[in-house]
């Protein structure tokens, strides 16, 4: 029984190991150094056939048959001890140096006593293949080189399993007695052992006579060589002391990092120091290139964060999710006309990066351009509390604050997220786009697997055929659409030149130009960049389509290219989203969506006075939007804040007069509940605002009263020059027809 419990459960119990990351395809992407300051990588399970031949012919050439102690080898070893005086052989087997190795006790006679009786019971716990590999992995090899996978790569720069012959016996040779037989001496010693061990190998028939000549020509290596690097951030996320399996591919990890390293070269002349990159295999979600910074050998600030994941302002980057829900939950069309025009809530004034006002602007055109305003107006006809609830649910975990926090200012920045984070949420807005579907549901009667399919009857005027699957899909489809056409930073057009590369696109820039983000999408894969200083110092001119945008679509060259582009759900037995059809319509592939008419002009619901209208594809939540209202007798009508920015961009808007139960007049600026700020002249005097209106007929005549007190009229042009007191006022317009306007604002002391 004693022997039976002599050996500890876990031989190397209190030993740390080093943290090691390897790509998908096994190879070694880096390494961290153990707790203890060695080179120790966690144990393999077998070692390499060259190595293990070495091993035992230069070690334990019994090994393979004896029960842990080799009487023999005690013996001889006894009688070459007292021959010379001194211990010149310890005649122990390699199953009791595993048990040395675990133990570190002072070298006796006692000691190695214990060491063989535990020796007997290794050999009935493992096996030989087994014992061999714990002596590899724990096996001193010089310096702070411990275990075979660490030694051949310091030593030879490559895994074991790849070792040649001479190199094989090297290490096989070197735990022998490190401290003499040392890479940087005693080199014609340890040259000559090598090479003996090579002639037994030929003697005992594990090499021929052509492997052993050419094994002699090889030299030993040289000074310890640095391990591979090619993901350092992403080797500092893994677990500690362990081998890591990842899924980054190292080929395209080399590619990509080498493409990032060139621009962010380029760039850091402008002051842009810092580079990441992600990519990320669609249909698993799985990461195949990470980049945590950029230009590792250039010496700087920051160089070290991990800014892939790292919180930064997110710019527009988030615009795609809100336009997707919004579509998804019947907020909107997917060409619903949003409007562009100035808005102040409560001091919250945001402006298009252009500074420009378009009055009315189409969503997906306007998520193509990236526009903030009606960006912000969705959101707040969405909510915040929904939106900030729907990031959190994509995985970005940066959102610790409560929805008030960030209020509007959410879509546009005034939170922070991961690369990492929102290039993996694109990715599953890919995946959820690509993904099959389960069985078709209706909230009110809930999943309906044994209900016949086809066309649902609908008395919805609009309504032309009910599809029979998901309107995410559809609205995922149209916000991929609408990315697709983002214009490229090398303003190519994918239309045109077959050979330029498809992507669905987005780009974003923080405010005070601190970040810059790029992500790209297609079928397989997805791409995230950011760009920008590490240490947050904005750059003059950084955005996400000049720094980052480059990048993205170099990456994107590198990667497989994508044979299919994202098919538009639900043409099956359609004969044209854009054309009409004949109703004879076969159930298309996604449930909660139908085809309706739509206002070409609004991308509203057709109402009955829409001239021109569209059979559009729109999740079923669409029919509960409002019809068009802009078309009255025939003519499309903006209300009047809107026509005066729209009419600029829009020479063929013609307009038509109001009535007076209509909103013929509108305040520009400011919005409702605006705070204003008076600006002040350089000797303290109190400067005026203008304030603007807006009528439908360009000759109309304003009569302007603040607080109930006339203070003057305008006609064609209507602004007015004011300086009000501190405090709440009431400004008001009235036309010559009695259509009155009003805004109430407060002036801050």
């Amino acid at each position: 029984m004693a022997w039976l419990c002599c050996l500890p459960r876990d031989l190397f119990k209190d030993v740390s190991y080093s943290t090691v990351v390897e790509s998908a395809e096994g190879e070694l992407l880096g390494a961290r150094i153990a707790a203890d300051e060695q080179w120790r990588f966690p144990p393999a399970d077998t070692v390499p056939a060259r190595y293990a031949a070495a091993l035992i012919q230069f070690e334990d050439r019994a090994f393979r048959w004896h029960p842990g102690v080799n009487p023999a080898a005690l013996v001889r070893a006894a009688v070459a001890n007292l021959r010379a005086g001194h211990v010149v052989s310890g005649g122990s087997t390699l199953t009791m140096q595993v048990i040395r190795l675990s133990r570190q006790k002072e070298r006796t006679l006692w000691q190695k006593t214990i060491e063989a009786v535990q020796a007997t019971r290794l050999e009935l716990r493992y096996s030989k293949k087994q014992i061999l590999a714990l002596y590899a992995a724990h096996a001193p090899y010089g310096g702070n080189v411990v275990g075979l996978e660490a030694a051949a790569w310091r030593y030879f720069g490559r895994p074991a399993a790849e070792l040649s012959w001479a190199e094989a016996a090297t290490l096989a040779i070197l735990p022998n007695a490190p401290g003499t037989l040392h890479l940087s001496r005693g080199r014609e010693q340890l040259l000559a052992k090598r090479n003996r061990l090579l002639e037994r190998l030929l003697e005992h028939g594990d090499i021929d006579r052509d492997t052993y000549e050419a094994a002699l020509e090889e030299p030993l290596p040289g000074a310890p060589l640095p391990l591979p690097a090619l993901a350092p951030h992403y080797v500092n996320r893994c677990p500690a002391g362990q081998r890591t399996r990842t899924s980054l591919r190292v080929g395209l990890q080399k590619a990509v990092s080498e493409a990032v390293d060139r621009r962010s070269g380029d760039l850091a002349a402008e002051g842009v120091a810092d580079m990441a990159a992600v990519v990320i295999d669609n249909a698993s979600g799985a990461v195949v290139a990470y980049i945590g910074n950029a230009c590792m050998d250039r010496e700087r600030p920051g160089m070290q964060v991990d800014v892939a994941a790292s919180a930064r302002s997110t710019g527009s980057i988030l615009k795609p999710f809100l336009y997707a829900a919004a579509l998804e939950e019947g907020v909107i069309l997917p060409r619903t006309l949003l409007p562009d025009i100035p808005m102040n809530l409560g001091g919250f004034a945001p402006q298009n990066f252009d500074r420009q006002f378009y009055g009315a602007v189409p969503a997906h055109e306007a998520l193509a351009r990236s526009l903030n305003i009606p960006a912000v107006y969705l959101l707040r006809a969405y909510g915040v509390p929904k939106f900030h609830a729907l990031l959190k649910e994509a995985g970005l975990s940066t959102l610790t604050e409560a929805p008030e926090h960030y209020g509007l200012s959410l879509i546009l920045g005034g939170a922070e997220a991961r690369l990492d984070e929102v290039t993996a949420a694109y990715a599953r807005m890919v995946r959820r786009y690509t993904r099959p579907f389960g069985p078709r549901y209706d909230k009110k009667e809930g999943p309906r697997e044994d209900k016949k399919e086809g066309p649902r009857e609908d008395n919805h005027p609009c309504l032309s055929y009910r599809a029979t699957e998901s309107g995410e899909r559809i609205s995922l489809w149209y916000t991929l659409e609408a990315l697709k056409e983002v214009n490229r930073p090398d303003e190519l057009d994918w239309r045109l030149i077959r050979s330029v590369r498809k992507a669905a696109w987005k780009t974003g820039t923080s405010y005070g130009f601190r970040d810059a983000w790029a992500v790209g999408m297609t079928p397989a894969y997805t791409i995230g960049v950011w760009a920008g200083n590490a240490q947050g110092q904005g750059v003059p001119g950084l955005t996400g389509a000049r720094a980052a945008g480059p990048v993205m679509f170099d990456i994107l060259n590198l990667l497989p290219e994508d044979t299919q582009w994202f098919e538009m759900p639900g043409l099956a037995g359609h004969d044209g989203a854009q054309t009409g059809h004949d109703g004879g319509v076969t159930p298309g592939p996604d449930r909660g969506a139908a085809w309706v008419a739509v206002c070409k002009q609004s991308g509203m619901l057709a109402g009955p006075e829409c001239p021109e209208n569209e059979e559009v594809l729109i999740p079923a939540a669409g029919l509960e939007t409002a019809p068009c209202p802009y078309h009255k007798n025939g003519e499309f009508v903006l209300p009047p804040a809107m026509e005066w920015y729209y009419k600029p961009h829009h020479p063929e808007y013609t307009g038509a007069r109001k009535t007076r139960q209509e909103r013929a007049v509108e305040f520009i600026y400011p919005a409702s509940g605006s705070t204003l700020t008076l600006p002040r002249q350089l000797n303290g005097q109190v400067e005026g605002v203008v304030f603007r209106a807006a009528h439908h007929r360009s000759d109309a005549t304003l009569w302007w009263h603040l607080d109930n007190e006339y203070i003057g009229e305008t006609r064609f042009l209507h602004e007015r020059k004011l300086a009000p007191a501190p405090g709440k006022h009431t400004l008001t317009v009235v036309d010559g027809e009695g259509n009155t306007a009003f805004v109430r604002f407060t002036v801050a002391e």
